[in-house]
């Protein structure tokens, strides 16, 4: 079976492709100064991209981790994933409460997505 690294680091890649499956790193906003809507909408935006290039999409997701800061933060940061994510195509999903990497940091994903 073969397996496919794609923005490979020392220490992750971004992307792991498997057996038809699109595994992606946990992905953050683009500017943690944000409030959590923006940081939640760049963070989305980040993801799709990376889907794509993985030859996958949001449609596509099957699941999705979502770490969040405080649960203070849940709605707002739902409001932007249930605007983003297709109706109908809405991935098993988990959210928890967690520390993240750098303390401005309010979100972030995980996600798993079959290739189209």
């Amino acid at each position: 079976m073969t397996i496919e690294r794609l923005q490979t680091g020392a220490r992750m890649s971004r992307i792991v492709k498997h057996n038809g499956t699109v595994y992606l790193c946990g992905q953050v906003c683009a500017d943690a100064e944000k409030d959590i809507k923006e940081q939640t909408q760049t963070m989305l935006d980040k993801v799709e991209l990376l889907l794509n290039e993985a030859g996958s999409s949001k449609k596509h997701m099957l699941s999705a981790t979502i770490y969040v800061k405080s649960m203070e933060y849940f709605a707002d940061m739902n409001a932007v994933w249930d605007a983003w994510v297709p109706e109908g195509h809405a991935p098993a999903r988990a959210c928890v409460e967690a520390k993240m990497a750098r303390d401005a940091l309010l979100v972030e994903i995980s996600v798993v997505a079959a290739v189209k």
